[in-house]
């Protein structure tokens, strides 16, 4: 099992910055992919961004490539997104997920835990 909480979501301005935090307990954090997913209302959830077990290698939506950025500390077995520039197009709950196959995947399928998510909105 894996317990996820996410933390850091607020209402910012067009073109401010958020730090958004996912602490994990649980299983040994180190062995799982990471990702950061989005839904916005009425919308169908969305990757965002997704780390591999070491922290070595990164993936982003187009949407918010040179915007956010995706890393982790295994050692104190936090996961953040530092998002950027931000706009009001990236108004929603956003969502911390583990995926045991340790494959940094843009699917929602291949992410076994989920945290309860934390809203960002962004006011134009």
């Amino acid at each position: 099992q894996v317990q996820l909480v996410e933390s850091g979501g607020g209402l910012v301005q067009a073109g401010d910055s958020l730090r958004l935090s996912c602490a994990a307990s649980g299983r040994t954090f180190s062995s799982d992919a990471m990702g950061w997913f989005r839904q916005a209302p009425g919308k169908e959830r969305e990757f965002v961004a997704a780390i591999t077990r070491s922290g070595g290698t990164t993936y982003y939506a187009d949407s918010v490539k040179g915007r956010f950025t995706i890393s982790r500390d295994n050692g104190k077995k936090m996961v953040y997104l530092q998002m950027n520039s931000l706009k009001p197009e990236d108004t929603a709950v956003y969502y911390c997920a583990a995926a045991m196959t340790g494959w940094p995947s843009r699917m929602l399928d291949d992410y076994t835990y989920w945290g309860q998510g934390t809203q960002v909105t962004v006011s134009s």
